[in-house]
């Protein structure tokens, strides 16, 4: 499946496209979706089809097209806090994106069948953490996997907020996937060749929409065992969190969400820990609440270039327009004859107005004589051939003179644009912070999560 967008350079040109093609239709989805590279969870000498919206396969390694994520993600209705279930959670990029969104105060666990792939997710999962520059921007629930048939999960195991599964389900298999969900929870599946969701509406209610057509490889059906049984999955087990890692998580926020002294400057006596923790939290701690920009600065100056040339193009029409219609709003300076500028030759435009006047009466000049026939009926042909030849000349030099100025106003444009789209040296706030705190440096570290850079 896929295909249903071009493909992008990069990207933030492929989140483009799916946005314009209305894919991708809410912020906290299109943050995530900006934050982790897809090209990242390819093997290297595969990267070149990343921004293609079609699934790729490697072995027993899948990714479904970025369509068909975005419209999982925006029908799983994410937000901070809730329990989420994937699976075959695969590559792990689909349950990374889900941890930007829950926050660490949600749940994030995955069933995958291969155990090499389950492998493979942790290795992109680890790099994510260690390299990405979206890491520090967010608060994340870190996903754990475990190896094994999603069919063979016992019943008595816990129910989630959001389920998705990403293999073809048949329909005898459909109750079973309800029963993981809690009441209010919502299922997305491909059921019968169709992407549908499911919410619990109660005990034994549901609710069903069909959201696209999908084609999707079935789900492998569970070997039993010797005794006749198929082996039951466990699923990732529910620790206690330790104080220390608490700690990291409440210190990160504090830091994350707190005004430096120039920027409490700026907005005022009034500004605190207290209400910045206060302000973040009325909006979840899931997705980034520092003052970054949501998406990153390559496309805050994509954005910023197209609405400036907008803008310019524009301004130019108005000053145009407001110069040739309403010459006599603004004031000529006057000279030493107290004569305004345009009338007795003070300004530029009183010049240009003198000439087009010599001219033309030396053209109306010529006309008159060659009506009297001063010089034969012939030297008045040459005469009006001569006026033709100086009126093309002089349209040819106007022609010209805007080329000019044209020329002139792209290169001023051109270089403005340069301006603009100059790399910007990005600055990890948080990193920032927590190196300048008075703690020794293993606790520095730790803070960090042992990111080098």
């Amino acid at each position: 499946m896929g295909g249903a967008v071009s493909a992008g350079e990069d990207n933030d040109e492929l989140i483009d496209n799916l946005k314009e093609a209305h894919y991708i239709r809410s912020e906290l989805v299109e943050r995530a979706f900006r934050a982790i590279d897809r090209a990242d969870y390819y093997l290297e000498e595969h990267r070149d089809n990343a921004y293609k919206d079609l699934a790729w396969r490697h072995g027993n390694i899948h990714l479904s097209a970025p369509c068909i994520y975005s419209e999982v993600m925006e029908a799983l209705d994410l937000h901070p806090g809730l329990s989420f279930l994937n699976l075959g959670s695969g590559t792990g990029y689909l349950s990374t994106m889900v941890g930007l969104i829950v926050g660490p105060f949600g749940l994030n666990h995955g069933v995958e069948l291969h155990a090499d792939v389950m492998e493979y997710a942790y290795q992109k999962l680890d790099y994510f953490i260690k390299t990405s520059e979206s890491f520090d921007k967010f608060e994340f629930c870190v996903p754990s996997f475990v190896v094994g048939n999603c069919l063979e999960i016992p019943p008595e195991c816990r129910e989630y907020d959001r389920v998705y599964c990403g293999a073809g389900v048949q329909r005898e298999h459909e109750d079973y996937m309800k029963n993981l969900l809690k009441v209010g929870g919502v299922l997305v599946l491909p059921l019968e060749e169709k992407l549908t969701k499911i919410t619990r509406t109660g005990s034994n209610s549901w609710e069903t929409k069909k959201i696209i057509a999908v084609s999707f490889a079935p789900l492998v059906q569970p070997k039993h065992g010797a005794n006749g049984r198929p082996k039951a999955v466990p699923l990732p087990m529910l620790e206690v969190r330790s104080l220390q890692e608490l700690s990291r998580v409440t210190i990160r926020h504090a830091l994350r969400v707190t005004s430096g002294p120039g920027e409490a400057a700026s907005r005022g006596r009034g500004s605190s820990l207290g209400s910045s923790l206060g302000s973040s939290l009325g909006v979840g701690r899931g997705l980034a609440v520092a003052g970054l920009h949501k998406y990153g600065p390559r496309f805050k100056r994509r954005r910023v270039h197209r609405r400036h040339c907008n803008a310019l193009v524009l301004a130019n029409r108005e000053v145009g327009v407001s110069c040739s219609a309403a010459p006599s709003l603004t004031p000529s300076p006057r000279d030493a004859n107290n004569n305004r500028g345009g009338r007795g030759g003070g300004g530029g435009g009183g010049e240009e107005e003198e000439e087009d006047g010599e001219r033309e009466r030396e053209r109306e000049e010529r006309r008159r004589r060659s009506r009297r026939g001063g010089g034969g009926r012939g030297g008045g042909v040459v005469e009006e051939q001569e006026d033709t030849d100086e009126e093309e000349e002089d349209e040819e030099e106007e022609r010209e003179s805007e080329h000019q100025q044209q020329q002139q106003q792209e290169e001023e444009e051109e270089e403005e644009t340069r301006e603009l789209l100059r790399a910007e040296p990005t600055v990890n706030v948080l990193r920032e912070r927590i190196l300048s705190l008075p703690l020794p440096e293993p606790l520095k570290m730790y803070l960090l999560y042992y990111r080098e850079k």
